[in-house]
């Protein structure tokens, strides 16, 4: 029992450093105006922490993914068409399973602000039993409807003999990328929980480690070097399995030698009962954030599906936008992830007035680098294309679409950081209006619309339906300041 006690004692002071920066840091005055958006040195500095070590991991791993279509888009168009409508359909998978873990980490960073080791414990156990049975689920989905799935990409105007080929890389491509979801979702249970309790930097270690697999195995294995066979798109896959392995075995060596820094993991694998009140409580959110993920992931490959529909040039052009996107967007997706972790461990902790005032400084942070990321893909618009041997319209195209999705990028980086803000408090109800019920109610019927019934040109398709997000964004507002959100779950 004292042990016990000592370690909740730990747990809160790792807490108060992790989340304050300097002990017993006052609550600082309440400021009104846009000075009230604005931290002091202490509060940028502990955001940081958290948040720079989920950018470099997805700004190495957005890098290595950029290297990657480059690799594949040298081979031809259809190669990268084929990948890309693959991994569209795989994005699917990994927000079904971000979503169930998603659902549990809320009551991860909540335990762990409160110092409950067993809660934490708890939360990795069903974690691990819920993504195993959603990769398993998923890779009988994808394997007997392969040709069906993927074949709602390819009905758009274009040469039926590309259409064919793309097919036919697609599938070869998704094949081999069904065995690399099985480390997948048992990565995210290590991940995520590590994130949650306040150690970011191992899971981007791990992260690297692997891209930097992916990468070299993508060198020899897509181009055929040192005497290896030319694999193109094939190789890309078998590449990105082995690297899933590598990341797989490196946080959960790392996690079983750390055990006193991460008491959650002794004793974890001896059984795999949650206790039914528990088990209970995390799927009340995790059903709604699984269907919240999947859902919203399910309208943006319905509106991409509606752009090819148009033309399959839109394919390979969006493929190309999204790249960079990725990229770019590092900072912003990473500042999403420290509002979760910041404000929910606040809200463990009981100070419920903190979370407030830290949300609206860091949801103001992360448009910040939105705008900064912004600009920097409106200068890269006009020359990224250029490294893909692609057809000029394709490029055109392209650029196009890289453009729309600059100037909106600050735009998503206040839904995004708004999302994770109302999701911290454990209101996935809330998150899933906000999230997938704009997706399908709005965004999706409209790209649907002005696929179908009108000749629209495809990039002006593109920019009215992603122009939605601005009414999103006053959603998001008004759910962020009426409060509703700021809520203690775990009851300590």
């Amino acid at each position: 029992m004292t042990d016990q006690k000592d370690r909740m004692k730990e747990n809160k002071r790792e807490l108060q450093l992790a989340v304050e920066g300097v002990p017993e840091m006052p609550m600082p005055a309440k400021r009104g105006g846009l000075r009230g958006l604005i931290g002091d040195r202490a509060f940028y500095r502990m955001v940081l922490t958290v948040a720079v070590p989920i950018m470099v991991q997805n700004g190495v791993s957005s890098f290595v993914s950029l290297l990657d279509n480059l690799m594949i888009g040298r081979v031809g168009t259809n190669a990268l068409s084929g990948v890309a409508i693959s991994n569209q359909l795989i994005f699917v998978y990994y927000l079904l399973v971000f979503g169930a873990s998603a659902g549990a980490g809320i009551f991860t960073a909540q335990y762990h602000g409160c110092g409950d080791t067993e809660g934490v414990r708890n939360t990795f156990r069903f974690k691990l039993l819920i993504n195993t049975a959603l990769t398993l689920a998923s890779i009988a989905v994808y394997a007997l409807f392969a040709d069906v799935l993927i074949g709602l990409f390819l009905k758009g105007e274009g040469d039926p003999a590309d259409a064919a080929e793309t097919l036919l890389l697609g599938k070869e491509y998704l094949y081999i990328m069904l065995i690399g979801l099985v480390p997948v979702g048992l990565t995210n249970s290590y991940s995520g929980t590590l994130r949650e309790t306040g150690e970011t930097r191992v899971p981007m270690v791990a992260s690297i480690v692997a891209i930097l697999v992916n990468l070299v195995g993508n060198a020899l294995l897509i181009y055929g070097l040192f005497g290896l066979p030319a694999l193109g798109a094939a190789g890309a896959a078998i590449a990105t399995v082995a690297s899933r392995f590598v990341e797989l075995a490196v946080l959960a060596v790392y996690t079983a030698l750390h055990a006193k820094q991460h008491p959650f993991i002794t004793g974890a694998f001896r059984h795999f009962h949650v206790p039914a009140r528990q088990a209970g409580k995390f799927m009340l959110k995790c059903l709604p954030l699984m269907a919240n993920e999947t859902l919203w992931a399910l309208g943006q490959t319905m509106m991409n599906q509606s752009y090819s529909y148009r033309s399959l040039d839109a394919v390979a052009a969006l493929n190309i936008e999204t790249t960079i996107w990725n990229l770019m967007g590092v900072a912003f997706i990473a500042m999403g992830d420290a509002v979760g972790i910041v404000i929910g461990q606040i809200l463990g902790s009981g100070d419920v007035e903190k979370a407030k005032d830290h949300a609206k400084k860091m949801i103001a942070f992360t448009i910040g680098w939105g705008i900064l990321f912004g600009i920097i893909t409106l200068i890269a618009a006009p020359f990224f294309p250029l490294f893909y041997k692609t057809s000029t319209a394709i490029r055109q195209m392209a650029t196009k679409l890289i453009l729309i999705y600059g100037i909106l990028m600050p735009f998503y980086a206040f839904t995004h950081a708004s999302y994770f803000t109302i999701r911290a408090g454990g209101n996935t109800l809330i998150t899933f209006v906000f999230d997938s019920c704009f997706v399908w109610l709005i965004s999706v019927p409209v790209a649907y619309a002005l696929s179908r019934f009108t000749r629209m040109d495809v990039v002006l398709m593109v920019l009215i339906v992603q122009s939605l997000e601005l009414i999103k964004c006053l959603i998001g507002y008004a759910m962020v300041r009426s409060g509703i959100w700021a809520k203690n779950i775990v009851g300590k």
